[in-house]
């Protein structure tokens, strides 16, 4: 037992009593002192008698005030708290909001409890080293347009922590994934979690101009540079000026452009093509590549230092093939999002469109299922979306999917509620009807499984 785990006081907060208990024993066998509260408001009054806990651990979803209420109310009275959010329902948005919202990370259940024990022992470590804290910043404004993260799955999750922990530094990023994965939707969320959202995000595709023309854009010229410019323009820098620019396939630049580029990150100034003297910006660069760039930096196609000056936080995205959890959501938000574009009532979609849906290996990924569901929405005269409105080779396509995201799961076009009822179903018939198994599988108690039964007329009472 650590001295830390010794002298630590816990805040445990969880509305289902049996989990709350049991986790409880967990944490006292392991030496801390532990205080547990059924509800928000209990968890209130504990801290009101108390003063303060070391660190507070808390469940998202409760009767009433949830556990976001909690987090806030907490780091309002204690910007250093420690807060823990625990939740059974693991979700992108959820976890990017309560990151942002000062919790020092956001854990899914079924809880992995070494980790759980590592990362509070860690937390408790590291918060004796940190400087007081000094005057909290105003808080940026809320887009009411933010870009919106959608999935579920452990590493969409791990992603959008990221996002939420980097976007307030002044920090480059690199984002990496294969093309189609929402790489400038990650970068749009970090600027607009940053105190630069109420300033310009300038997004620019290296690959898609001629060199000539690449260097114009980002830099700027002045008038008579070069044959046409009949006007001075100041380019896509000065644009972003205070704001960020997205630099999108940045490993496609030119020899001669990377080194432009890697003076403007080091000196933060650009000078237009044909100008004599260079302007100072103030602009946060974010840049996004499918390629790998450590590779082409041994190749000798990208420079080394450009690399490391734009590799300070790396943020890399899963393709949607080892995210398959994550597609019914996607359905869903997407079918949503397209019909009110199209002006269109609620569309729903046909069991074996579903299953062709679920069943494919989506080589062009979140970009790919956008696009064959809004064709599929425009075709859809009747409202209902079968196999006739999607892509003949998607129709075609063998079945490569895994187990997860077989057509059993779900119907995308669902209620979340429905998708749950199905989900833990579903659990409890692979158990062969033992609650006690099901429970465990899904990382919830067997009272709490015994309610949700109960609920849905499962179960008698």
């Amino acid at each position: 037992m650590s001295t830390t785990a010794a002298a630590a006081r816990l805040l445990l907060v969880d509305d289902d009593e049996e989990a709350c208990h049991l986790l409880g024993e967990v944490l006292e066998r392991e030496g801390y002192s532990v205080v547990r509260a059924l509800s928000v408001e209990k968890a209130l009054e504990a801290l009101e008698e108390a003063g303060s806990f070391d660190a507070v651990l808390t469940d998202l979803r409760m009767p009433g005030a949830s556990g976001l209420d909690l987090l806030r109310a907490v780091r309002g009275r204690d910007p250093r708290a420690l807060v823990f959010v625990l939740t059974a329902f693991g979700d992108a948005a959820a976890a990017g909001e309560a990151i942002r919202a000062g919790a020092y990370d956001f854990i899914s259940k079924p809880y992995d409890l070494p980790g759980m024990r590592r990362a509070i022992a860690q937390a408790l470590e590291r918060r004796k080293l940190a400087p007081p804290p000094s005057a909290p910043a105003s808080p940026s404004r809320t887009d009411e347009r933010e870009p919106v993260i959608v999935g579920h799955s452990p590493a969409i999750i791990e992603v959008m922590k990221t996002v939420a922990r980097v976007a307030p530094s002044q920090a480059t990023v690199l984002i990496t994934g294969e093309t189609g994965t929402g790489k400038e939707l990650i970068a749009r969320a970090i600027h607009s979690f940053s105190d630069r959202a109420r300033e310009h995000f300038v997004a620019i595709n290296c690959s898609a101009l001629a060199e000539g023309v690449l260097e114009s854009e980002l830099f700027g010229h002045v008038r008579g540079a070069f044959t046409g410019a009949a006007a001075s323009r100041p380019g896509l820098f000065r644009e972003a000026d205070r704001g960020s620019i997205f630099l999108d396939e940045i490993g496609d630049v030119s020899p001669a452009l990377q080194s432009r580029l890697l003076r403007v990150l080091q000196e933060r100034e650009i000078t237009p093509v044909g100008a004599d003297a260079p302007v100072r910006v103030d602009v946060r660069v974010l840049a996004a590549t499918h390629q790998h760039l450590d590779e082409l930096v041994k190749q000798g196609r990208f420079r080394g230092d450009l690399f490391y000056r734009l590799n300070v936080v790396t943020v890399e995205l899963p393709p949607l093939r080892e995210r398959l959890q994550d597609l019914p959501l996607l359905v869903h938000h997407f079918l949503r999002q397209f019909a009110a574009a199209h002006r269109r009532g609620p569309v729903a979609l046909a069991p074996d469109a579903e299953a062709l849906l679920l069943g494919y290996s989506w080589p062009g990924n979140v970009r790919e299922l956008q696009n064959v569901l809004e064709r599929a929405i425009v075709l859809a005269a009747q409202g209902v979306i079968g196999p006739e409105h999607l892509p003949a080779d998607l129709r075609d396509s063998p079945s490569r999917a895994t187990p997860a995201a077989r057509p059993s799961e779900p119907a995308p076009q669902l209620p979340l509620a429905e998708v749950e009822k199905r989900h833990v179903l579903g659990v409890l018939e692979t158990t062969g009807g033992s609650r006690e198994r099901a429970a465990r599988i899904l990382g919830i108690s067997r009272r709490t499984l015994l309610r949700m039964l109960q609920r849905w007329g499962e179960e008698e009472s």
